[in-house]
């Protein structure tokens, strides 16, 4: 049987989350765990992509060929010696945005093109734009699920309203088969009251929801993107690199 890849888009409005710091190490460790993982970067900052190991600076090609139609997703997809499959960005992506709105199928040239390689990967993950914009309902037109971060800072609660109703948006104009597929607490201080009563908030707002791995602040976790490597990679002993794998584990287990 030919199963297809659960496609999960990484998304909150609020930029600073821990986005990209989650779409690169879980795709890792999901693929240290023998997953077949593809990574797609959708973010015109292309930090995901040099995260991995590329250079966006001289790629010849990106997402942003893939839809605009002009080259196939197999075309563009770069294999990395992290055991993953990554979707690069250029900043040509930003200029998207623009030349999609008075297109045909603008909400759904992601999905269309994901569409064709569900039977390549076990699971296909979207680091998304810190905004919602037409890149933003691409993403979430596409996926099965989305997971939130969110820092455990004091602002973050002021956002947790507007995620659940861009969510809800989603689910009755676009994508009606879209779920919250985990919350993630991001940049955890163990020092701090208010890490602790963000957790507490964050529990009571969205349940059971709210996975149990917690991501904490730490150097390693901070480091490894200017090497351009996965924390696993960077220094598999790392804290970062134990919880960036709880939480593939916990993903697994929750399928």
């Amino acid at each position: 049987m030919n199963f297809l890849a659960k496609i999960i888009a990484i998304a909150n409005q609020k930029g600073g989350v821990g986005k990209t710091t989650t779409a690169v190490n879980l795709s890792a460790c999901l693929g240290k765990l023998g997953k077949r993982v593809l990574l797609v970067d959708f973010d015109p900052q292309g930090n995901a992509t040099t995260g991995c190991g590329l250079d966006k600076t001289s790629l010849e090609k990106s997402v942003y060929q893939v839809i605009m139609r002009e080259l196939t997703l197999k075309d563009v997809v770069q294999h990395t010696e992290y055991q993953i499959d990554v979707l690069p960005a250029s900043i040509d992506l930003a200029g998207a945005e623009v030349e999609l709105a008075t297109s045909e199928e603008r909400e759904t040239r992601l999905k269309d093109a994901l569409d064709t390689a569900r039977g390549d990967y076990d699971y296909i993950i979207i680091d998304c734009p810190p905004s919602l914009g037409l890149l933003s309902l691409n993403s979430l037109a596409a996926a099965d699920g989305i997971l939130v971060p969110i820092q455990c800072e004091f602002y973050a609660l002021e956002g947790l309203s507007q995620i659940v109703d861009t969510i809800d948006l989603v689910h009755e104009e676009i994508n009606p088969d879209l779920q919250i597929a985990g919350v993630l607490l991001t940049m955890f201080d163990p020092r701090t009251n208010l890490s602790a009563q963000v957790v507490e908030e964050v529990k009571k707002f969205f349940e059971d929801k709210v996975f149990d791995t917690i991501i904490p602040r730490t150097v390693r976790l901070s480091e490894a993107p200017s090497y351009g490597m996965p924390v696993i990679a960077y220094d598999s002993s790392a804290k970062g690199a134990k919880v960036y794998m709880e939480l593939a584990e916990e993903v697994l287990r929750r399928d």
